[in-house]
Order: structure tokens, then C-alpha cells, then sequence
């Protein structure tokens, strides 16, 4: 098989990729394409700490500003808009360059995870959402456990959808949805690809994450949050469940104080931030950039992605 070159650059938020991003583009003649949940949405610029035309460098970026907060981003829709995207850089003679910190994004497109849901069965849907309003998340959770016992372990009982999903899934092929999901994550990649997570010592990048919603906030934010909901934002949406966008909205609705808000919105970023680091954990082939060991010289951290790049016969 033909494999072609991709290379990944993620790590958790506030841990320093946009610049080292763009420096690896010059360096290897790649355009990017962001794996962000919330930077593809156009007016949500300070909360998704999207990178500005300035910073841009003149880098091509793709998967930035291109729809409305209306409009549903997911896996899905990623994985395909990426992959039509790769082609295009393909088809220019340069290597395509995933940053951000969406994992699951970037796991479905490295992996080619398929996602085509089988038939739906609404009936069957319907009777175990009746279940569960009669007796309970447990007793689903529990009829789970039964069939599936790796799925019941890894989705909490109060995630109602997602048992539901599972027993379904069961009831239309009598495979277990782990089972399926385990043969999906063990997929070989179509490409030659670098998986670069670069991280930072915990405290540090706490502070990072601290100082960056306190720039956020000085630089508009709830104002930006506003405007969002002027033009008919609403807390219900899939744009509007993003971290920063979720707690200023709560203080404008008058649900929070200024001062909660805030507070909930760094903690909440932080446990985003420790949530990526297992993620990345957990995914296979990944080669880590610890800042400290490089003693965050970044022409340092550089030189070694590319010698990695090399040795890999990426570049």
C-alpha cells in the first residue's frame, strides 16, 4: 500500500502548538488543517483562542472560520472535510499538518474509523428511553452490563444516549458495540504518518491555562459572547457548549456571578487539559515532546520533529 506522508501535532490546550505549528509548516512545506471542535465556527475568535491572519505566516490553514455557530460541527463532518482538504494538498505537492486538541478527531482521521451508523431502529429506541424514564439510568446501565460488560464499564449509567446507543447497536447485529469499536481502533493507518503530542510540566501549564482565560477576558470575551447571542445564539447548541462560551453565557443569562464564571471556566479547562493528556495516553504510536527536556528552546523542539520526520521517511 501507498501510504501518504501526515504528520500530527497536538497536545493539550494552552500547551504552546500554534507557533511550533507554524514554524514546522515552513520548515516542511505543509499547510494545516485544524483539528479544533470550536475554531472552525466564524465570530467565536477569543474563546476558541484562534490563530489571527498575523500569526498565519502566510501558512495556508484550512478547517478555520468556515462555518456558522448554526451550523452542527462533529467527527463526522471533520473526518470528511479533512480528508477533502488532504487531497487538495496532496494534489499541490505539499504534506497535510493536523494540529489542535480535539484526540478523537484526530484518531478518526489517522484510522479512517468508520462511523456509518446501521439502520436505526426507533421502536426499540424508543421503548429503552420509556425504560429509563420509568426505572431509571442504573436499570439500563444494568441491562448493559449484561451484554456488554467493557461498554457498561466505560459509559458512565447517566449517559443515557450513549447506553442506549450500545443496546441498540447490540439488538441490530448481536456484536457487542466495544467489540466493534476495539476492531475500528486497531485499524492498521492509510498513511505514513508522525504523531507529535507535546506537553508541558502540569503546574506550568495550569498557569498557562490561568493566564490565558485572563487575557480572553481582557480582550473581549463577553463581549464576543453577546454578540453571539444577539444574533440568536442559544446555550443549546453545539457551538455554544465550547469552554468559554458556556460559563460567559450562564453569567449573561444571570445564572452565574462574574466571579463563578470565571472561576468555573479555569477549572473546567484544566480537567479539559488533564482529559487530553489521557487521551493521548492512550493512543498508539505517539511520539511526545516534553517542553522541559528541550528547555523549551523551540528551535531545539524543531530540530528534533523534523529528525523524526526523517527518520520515519516522512521528509
Amino acid at each position: 500500500m501507498n501510504q501518504k506522508p501526515l504528520v500530527i501535532l497536538t497536545g493539550p490546550t494552552a500547551v504552546g502548538k500554534t507557533e511550533l505549528s507554524v514554524a514546522l509548516a515552513k520548515r516542511i512545506h505543509a499547510e494545516i488543517i485544524s483539528a479544533d471542535s470550536m475554531q472552525v465556527y466564524r465570530h467565536m475568535d477569543i474563546g476558541s483562542a484562534k490563530i489571527t491572519p498575523e500569526e498565519m505566516q502566510g501558512i495556508p490553514h484550512h478547517l478555520i472560520d468556515e462555518l456558522s455557530p448554526f451550523e452542527e460541527f462533529h467527527v463526522v463532518r471533520f473526518q470528511e472535510m479533512a480528508k477533502q482538504r488532504m487531497e487538495e494538498i496532496y494534489a499541490r505537492g505539499n504534506i497535510p499538518l493536523i494540529v489542535g486538541g480535539t484526540g478523537f478527531y484526530i484518531q478518526a482521521l489517522v484510522y479512517d474509523i468508520d462511523f456509518t451508523e446501521q439502520e436505526k431502529d426507533d421502536a426499540y429506541r424508543r421503548q429503552l428511553a420509556a425504560e429509563a424514564a420509568s426505572f431509571g439510568n442504573e436499570y439500563l446501565h444494568q441491562k448493559l452490563a449484561k451484554i456488554d460488560p467493557a461498554s457498561a464499564k466505560a459509559i458512565h449509567p447517566n449517559n443515557r444516549k450513549r447506553v442506549i446507543r450500545a443496546l441498540e447497536y447490540f439488538e441490530k447485529s448481536g456484536q457487542p458495540i466495544s467489540d466493534h469499536n476495539e476492531e475500528e481502533r486497531s485499524k492498521e493507518s492509510l498513511y505514513q504518518f508522525a504523531y507529535f503530542v507535546l506537553n508541558d510540566e502540569r503546574q506550568r501549564l495550569y498557569e498557562r491555562i490561568d493566564r490565558r482565560v485572563d487575557e480572553m477576558l481582557a480582550h473581549g470575551l463577553v463581549d464576543e459572547v453577546r454578540a453571539l447571542q444577539k444574533m440568536g445564539c442559544t446555550g443549546d447548541m453545539v457551538s455554544m457548549q465550547g469552554l468559554g462560551y458556556k460559563e460567559i453565557l450562564r453569567y449573561l443569562n444571570g445564572e452565574l456571578s462574574y466571579d463563578e464564571a470565571v472561576y468555573i471556566l479555569k477549572r473546567d479547562t484544566r480537567h479539559f487539559a488533564k482529559r487530553q493528556l489521557t487521551w493521548f495516553k492512550r493512543e498508539r504510536d505517539v511520539i511526545w515532546v516534553n517542553k522541559p527536556e528541550w528547555t523549551y528552546r523551540e528551535t531545539d523542539i524543531l530540530e528534533y520533529i523534523c529528525t523524526m520526520l526523517h527518520q520515519r521517511h516522512i521528509l
